[in-house]
């Protein structure tokens, strides 16, 4: 169905969401996921392939569940937070006019292992998004 969003926890759904992407921004789209799921590791993961987008969060809902999500472009991958507005950002990284959104571009492997991008995944683990419910 097109638009719908599929949970899952299977890094094939994901994989074929970035096939189309230049295997240099596969990786890092990857290495993205993976630092998203080091942090909260209980994150829910909705896959988009046919809108090449990833959303991660406490539930599915996109903008009441979720605290960021990931888009391979040819040169980058968007790491963006739905409220980041609200997130501390002392190292200036987050980009963005939107009310409530921005986002990182991640372009090298240096981007994504900067300390300052975990600090903001983990903030946004916790703000304006619900607590992770623990399943029996």
């Amino acid at each position: 169905m097109a638009g719908k969003g599929i949970v899952t926890t299977d890094d094939s759904v994901f994989r074929e969401m970035t096939q189309a992407s230049p295997e240099g921004i596969r990786n890092l789209a990857a290495g993205c996921r993976t630092l998203i799921f080091d942090v909260l590791p209980q994150t829910v993961e909705v896959v988009w392939t046919s809108q090449r987008s990833a959303g991660y969060g406490t539930g599915p809902k996109k903008m009441s569940e979720q605290f960021c999500w990931l888009a391979p472009f040819t040169q980058h991958v968007v790491f963006g937070f739905y409220y980041g507005t609200g997130l501390p950002d002392p190292d200036g990284l987050l980009e963005g006019t939107g009310a409530n959104m921005r986002h990182v571009k991640i372009r090298t492997l240096d981007d994504l292992a900067n300390p300052a991008l975990r600090n903001l995944v983990g903030a946004a683990t916790t703000h304006r998004v619900p607590p992770v419910q623990v399943r029996d």
